[in-house]
């Protein structure tokens, strides 16, 4: 029998573990970015949805809301309720007219097809005089008749001697109506649903 090369008793040499590598710099970064794309990016485009088609937020510019809804008031408008109907009459409305910096916000007089006029400070649709509580008894200028066209609805100012609307820019189109009023939440003491 040959002797072994190594001795039969000697201890076991102990396994070295490799040090552990160091992340680089541009790895860590990389990491990082790749984490926040994953978090951001979805509640980005999350939130861009919602905007679009659920509600958006938006603010009063001026007194032609008056008594109502004050200037800087800042409002919730829903987008859902025009996506399955029309616009009736009273509901305030946030629209798009070309010639606003931002959208106006008005109330809905006329709806498509009806005719609308103001004689002696009292509003009269198809020659029906429509009852108004949310005027503060203001004194209107006589406007009409005018007849509202199909797909458009006729919006005025609450403020109707200050309310640049329909009397001025004429019927809006139902695609250019944004959404509902819905809720203000700034400043405080305003907070609560729009009627």
């Amino acid at each position: 029998m040959e002797p072994s090369s190594q001795p039969q008793n000697s201890p076991a040499l102990p396994e070295t573990t490799p040090a552990p590598k160091r992340a680089s710099l541009g790895a860590i970064v990389a990491t990082l970015v790749q984490e926040l794309v994953l978090t951001f990016l979805p509640a980005l485009v999350l939130a861009l949805l919602i905007n679009h088609f659920v509600a958006q937020t938006t603010y009063v510019l001026g007194q032609s809301m008056e008594p109502n809804l004050h200037d800087d008031q800042h409002l919730l408008i829903e987008k859902v309720t025009y996506r399955f109907g029309e616009p009736e009459r009273g509901d305030v409305v946030v629209i798009d007219v070309d010639h606003a910096e931002i959208p106006l916000i008005k109330r809905v007089i006329g709806l498509p097809g009806e005719t609308v006029e103001i004689r002696a400070s009292q509003l009269f649709i198809d020659g029906q005089p429509i009852d108004e509580p949310y005027l503060s008894g203001v004194l209107q200028r006589d406007y009409g008749p005018t007849t509202v066209p199909e797909d458009h609805v006729f919006v005025m100012g609450d403020n109707r001697n200050n309310s640049n609307d329909s009397r001025y820019f004429g019927a809006v189109p139902l695609d250019k109506v944004l959404g509902r009023a819905w809720v203000s939440y700034w400043p405080l003491q305003d907070a609560g649903l729009v009627n």
